[in-house]
């Protein structure tokens, strides 16, 4: 393989996916904004490449949003001024480039038409995509799964048009009204998978992402996994930089170097399913929240399956709590049937782990951490070779995993400060 190459539609996809896996009250909510906005965009023209960025926004809107309940507000609740989320969110994604637009979108997502006086937010303007976002959003937010969609319609036509002009933009309100009397929309938006209904105007095509472009996507997903606690809120980039460093000793490719720092960024993804209360609880697990903690890696898998040119990243990424004595998790992979790729994870999300402070105590000494890692080569859960090149460069791979957990750490004070 000499390069590996995804769609941006992909990737947030899968972002989307993730994030709508902590409760059955989200299910497919970020799909349905998008799969709405962008009927409603086509519904008043906007230029494809409008369309495109609209789409995009709607895909991940409530990104700034890492709890449960911060989500379950968002939808259930019409906020009456720019909230904390959506400035988080934009502030995630701004500093990528083919998603800077689309920051702009989410981050003025709920901001209420108000006669047209809200045009302008201090110097900035706000996108009329912001606009579209906000009235499918709340359209979605509206919809009860387990009643048939098109009863409910006249209702929530009504509710919306209650609030014309003060909170939603008049000319989308009559598309809304439009669009309403083509059963087949409200029939795509409840389905298994509404984006997949969407018409082809060249939303995934012309998004693609290179290996680069792809690993500054990836950090920005590490970002939104650790940040949702505090006590994580920089182990990714830890766990990242380790491995890398690890498979460039061990001998891998450049290429593979750089999948193993996408692995590395995406090893926790499955967490976005897990309850930020199990996440922060800083005392000892009961049974079933130990257990719910460990269905991250199957989230994980499960999620990153959907990406075909991410085969081998997803093995690296989800197998890094499978050991080779086969007593791992979830799929008690053992002994060759674990890559090298794996084994390196593995070691680099123990060491990360060990090393690394958290707010409610201090990592490791290095002699007790290499203690640690010799004790789980003796028991046949860590591969002895990797752990004896990461014992033999300790300083150096330490100094790097500190580094990267530095920047990252600075990273979530400044996401903190959004307002």
């Amino acid at each position: 393989m000499k390069t590996i190459v995804v769609t941006l539609h992909e990737l947030l996809l899968c972002l989307s996916k993730a994030q709508d896996l902590v409760s059955p009250e989200l299910s497919n909510h970020h799909e349905r904004v998008a799969y709405l906005s962008t009927r409603l965009a086509e519904q008043v023209n906007l230029p494809a490449e409008q369309q495109k960025d609209i789409f995009l926004a709607a895909l991940v809107h409530d990104i700034g949003a890492l709890s449960l309940n911060e989500r379950l507000e968002t939808i259930e609740t019409e906020p009456e001024y720019i909230n904390s989320h959506a400035i988080k969110g934009a502030k995630l994604f701004e500093g990528f480039k083919p998603l800077q637009r689309a920051a702009q979108i989410i981050r003025y997502h709920h901001m209420p038409w108000k006669n047209g006086e809200n045009q302008f937010y201090k110097e900035d303007k706000i996108p009329y995509a912001s606009h579209i976002v906000h009235l499918a959003d709340r359209v979605c937010g509206l919809i009860n799964p387990s009643q048939n969609v098109l009863i409910q319609l006249p209702q929530i036509l009504s509710e919306i048009n209650q609030n014309i002009d003060s909170i939603y933009e008049p000319n989308l309100v009559k598309s809304l009204f439009e669009l309403s009397r083509k059963e087949y929309i409200w029939l795509d938006l409840i389905s298994a998978s509404p984006v997949d209904n969407l018409p082809e105007i060249g939303l995934y095509d012309n998004l693609v992402l290179e290996i680069d472009d792809i690993i500054d996507l990836t950090y920005v997903f590490s970002r939104i996994i650790d940040f949702r606690s505090r006590f994580t809120a920089r182990h990714s980039a830890g766990v990242a930089k380790t491995a890398e460093s690890l498979a460039k000793i061990i001998g891998f490719s450049p290429l593979e170097c750089k999948m193993m720092l996408i692995a590395g960024y995406l090893h926790d993804l499955g967490k976005l399913a897990i309850r930020s209360s199990v996440l922060e609880k800083p005392a000892k697990l009961d049974e079933d929240e130990f257990n719910e903690i460990r269905s991250h890696t199957y989230y994980t898998y499960q999620l990153l399956d959907s990406i075909e040119q991410f085969k081998t990243i997803n093995k690296w990424a989800s197998y890094h709590h499978e050991k080779l004595n086969g007593k791992g998790y979830p799929f008690q992979i053992e002994g060759d049937n674990l890559t090298m790729g794996s084994r390196i994870m593995a070691v680099a999300d123990v060491f990360t782990a060990i090393t690394e402070n958290r707010p409610y105590r201090d990592g490791m000494e290095n002699e007790s951490a290499i203690k640690v890692m010799h004790n789980m080569v003796a028991n046949d859960s860590l591969d002895g070779k990797v752990v004896n090149i990461l014992i033999e460069n300790f300083h150096e791979i330490n100094l790097l995993r500190e580094q990267a957990q530095e920047e990252a750490s600075i990273k979530y004070e400044n996401f903190l400060e959004c307002e």
